[in-house]
């Protein structure tokens, strides 16, 4: 299942000291979960669902095309109540039609981020799928089927 952002805020950080200041100040945490996401960009891209969490309506994905900040796994991407999540095929090549939100973090919280746990994070993503399709990627294949043969019966 995806993680959540309290699991995230609550693991212990590589390299930290061990005298405690390694908690995330509240102020930061607070900021992360009330961030202003700004107008979605629609994405299309390929690839196939990793796992599909049919209780919540969330599938992760790993797509073909890489996206702006490099990923090529996208976690917890949002399934509208429309589509027929059970539907969903593991594994099957799609094309995808994504929702990407982007939040703008303060200068403070860049900094905290850099310097006090060596992460390079200026922004939040949120994704939500507007659509999916099937691709018949099968079709290109050559036929096995040798018709010469059947025609000399």
């Amino acid at each position: 299942m995806p993680r959540s952002k309290t699991e995230i805020s609550s693991r212990p950080v590589k390299g930290g000291s061990s005298q405690g200041d390694e908690s995330f100040p509240k102020w930061a945490e607070d900021e992360i979960k009330s961030v202003e996401f700004g107008e979605p960009e629609i994405l299309t891209r390929s690839g196939y669902i990793l796992a599909v969490y049919d209780e919540v309506y969330k599938i992760d994905l790993q797509i073909y095309e890489a996206l702006s900040d490099g990923r090529t796994i996208i976690e917890g991407l949002d399934v509208p109540k429309n589509l027929k999540i059970s539907d969903f095929l593991k594994g099957f090549i799609y094309e995808f039609r994504i929702k990407m939100f982007k939040g703008i973090l303060s200068s403070k919280l860049v900094e905290l981020l850099k310097s006090k746990y060596n992460l390079d994070m200026n922004a939040i993503y949120r994704f939500e799928l507007e659509d999916l399709q099937l691709m018949d990627v099968e079709s290109d294949m050559p036929t096995s089927v040798n018709i010469s043969e059947d025609e000399d019966d």
